[in-house]
């Protein structure tokens, strides 16, 4: 017992004479938060309209910007879900896609149209 008593006060005398040595932190000022930028005011949307269909058992998301269809995304009620991509702009869906499948899709933007 005194052995275990000696060796808790050697452990608490060590911890109180390392805690007396360290200087406190400093500490750092946080920075105020930004202000927030100004809303957009050009009247288009930022965001995709998203229209939900329900057929059966399968879930159907149709993502349009500005009244144009870009995508169709479909949940059946077996197997995973996938898309449906309109890549250049016409209106029918050129492209099919999964979660599953791995590769890289290049953005395609129209910068101009006449």
């Amino acid at each position: 017992m005194p052995r275990i008593l000696a060796l808790l006060l050697t452990f608490v005398t060590a911890q109180v004479w390392a805690l007396g040595e360290e200087p406190a932190p400093a500490l750092i000022p946080i920075p105020e938060q930004p202000d927030l930028p100004p809303p957009t005011e050009s009247g288009q949307p930022m965001e995709p309209d998203i229209t939900i269909i329900r057929r059966d058992k399968e879930l159907i998301e149709e993502y349009r910007v500005n009244n144009r269809l870009y995508m169709v995304k479909i949940k059946p009620s077996v197997g995973p879900p996938y898309y449906l991509l309109d890549t250049d702009g016409d209106g029918k869906m050129d492209l099919r896609r999964n979660e599953l499948e791995k590769g890289m899709q290049v953005p395609q933007w129209v910068l101009f149209s006449w």
